[in-house]
């Protein structure tokens, strides 16, 4: 029995097979933000118990005087201290994980990816730039067309793309160099 030639095609690197995906849809993109709102809304529940707690603390320490105010929530209501620390939870919930994973909680479920058009992550530099013009979601308006990028994808040089399941599920947040040392290894 003669043996049969088996060529070992060639592999692509995760980078080349990142390339490789197609843009996301609006629909997707838009199925994403309604998971991230949920996942957000949970991550700034926890960030609010943290400031009413650190509240309750100050005024028992004399630290600030609650007495102008109905209760803690008050306090807390009338505080533009209050209101920049949601903001920096919220940046940072998006800037992080689209600069370190190219995926938010909602993004991994509906299998998208934000990155660099060679497939790499994009920066925190370029997480910011697309944060703040995303418009609150309006920006992907301009996915609608076929092939089209974001508005925010745009303006931070980046693109959301549909990962194929294999891609998808790869588990860790350690980038790219991390997937090519565990092909290599094979």
């Amino acid at each position: 029995m003669a043996k049969g030639n088996h060529k070992k095609s060639p592999q692509l690197s995760l980078a080349e097979q990142y390339q490789a995906c197609e843009r996301a849809s609006f629909f997707k993109r838009f199925g994403a933000y309604l998971y991230d709102l949920f996942a957000l809304a949970a991550v700034l529940m926890l960030a609010t118990v943290i400031a009413l707690l650190a509240v309750v603390v100050a005024n028992k320490l004399a630290l600030i005087d609650l007495s102008l105010y109905q209760d803690t929530a008050d306090y807390l209501g009338h505080s533009m201290i209050f209101l920049a620390y949601l903001s920096a939870v919220i940046i940072g919930f998006y800037c992080y994980f689209w600069s370190q994973a190219g995926q938010t909680i909602g993004m991994k479920a509906w299998r998208l990816r934000v990155q660099n058009s060679d497939g790499s992550n994009i920066s925190f530099t370029q997480s910011v730039i697309r944060l703040s013009t995303s418009a609150f979601g309006l920006g992907n308006i301009m996915a609608l067309l076929k092939d089209r990028n974001a508005f925010q994808d745009l303006w931070a040089e980046c693109e959301v793309v549909t990962l194929s399941k294999e891609l998808n599920n790869w588990k860790g947040f350690k980038g790219m160099a991390f997937m090519d040392e565990k092909e290599e290894s094979k």
